[in-house]
């Protein structure tokens, strides 16, 4: 569960290895975020660390990878890897990290415990992904956080449209999830109407999306 942001003075340390990091002191994540943002245009680096050491929690961005690799390492250590697969994805996920560390980004994407897992196809992790999920509840929640990230109702109300206005060579990890869990979920998939591009996925509207779709709108 996302632990709710502090107030008062928060402290960070931005790294990028060459050993010039910066120490900041915030009152909240906004000015986390600006101060960051500026530390991350203003430099070339294979990686941009975020270290929240009161928490033990860190975030670690990686560019020229596509990768994205957060760690706590109080209570039960652990550190989980995300393929990136669009360049803008990078401030909003340290964003969260400052809103709630760790927790934070729970939601963010396809999360790995292993780095190795990335370098498989977006199909395979797109299935392996899914296949977490083995509770109708978990797998509406996972359905309505894709949607939130990329999708919108139908002008008519009566279907969800994931990956809007997206091309099929989009999203082909998260496209993969999504059509697992819908068959799991046992969801009405439709034909995309004339003039959809090609990688929108359709699906009728439902009483469990409805709900929880509402909470992350």
């Amino acid at each position: 569960m996302a632990r709710p942001y502090s107030p008062g003075p928060k402290q960070f340390v931005f790294a990028v290895g060459d050993g010039n990091d910066q120490h900041v002191s915030v009152g909240d994540p906004q000015e986390a975020y600006v101060a960051f943002a500026a530390f991350f245009r203003g430099r070339e680096s294979d990686t941009y660390l975020i270290k929240d050491e009161a928490a033990r929690q860190s975030l670690a961005l990686m560019p020229p990878r596509g990768v994205i690799s957060r760690i706590k390492d109080a209570g039960q250590p652990r550190s989980e890897h995300l393929r990136v697969d669009r360049g803008n994805r990078y401030l909003p996920g340290a964003m969260l990290f400052f809103e709630n560390g760790y927790a934070g980004l729970d939601h963010f994407g396809q999360w790995f415990p292993d780095l190795a897992d990335l370098d498989a196809s977006p199909e395979t992790r797109g299935a392996a992904r899914a296949a977490t999920f083995t509770t109708e509840a978990a797998a509406v929640e996972e359905v309505a956080r894709i949607w939130a990230d990329s999708g919108c109702v139908d002008p008519s109300d009566q279907y969800y449209v994931f990956f809007d206005a997206h091309d099929v060579d989009d999203d082909r990890a998260e496209r993969a999830e999504l059509l697992q869990l819908i068959e799991f979920l046992g969801l009405e998939r439709v034909d995309p109407p004339a003039g959809a591009v090609g990688g929108e996925v359709w699906v009728r509207t439902d009483p469990r999306l409805e709900v929880e779709c509402a909470r992350w709108s």
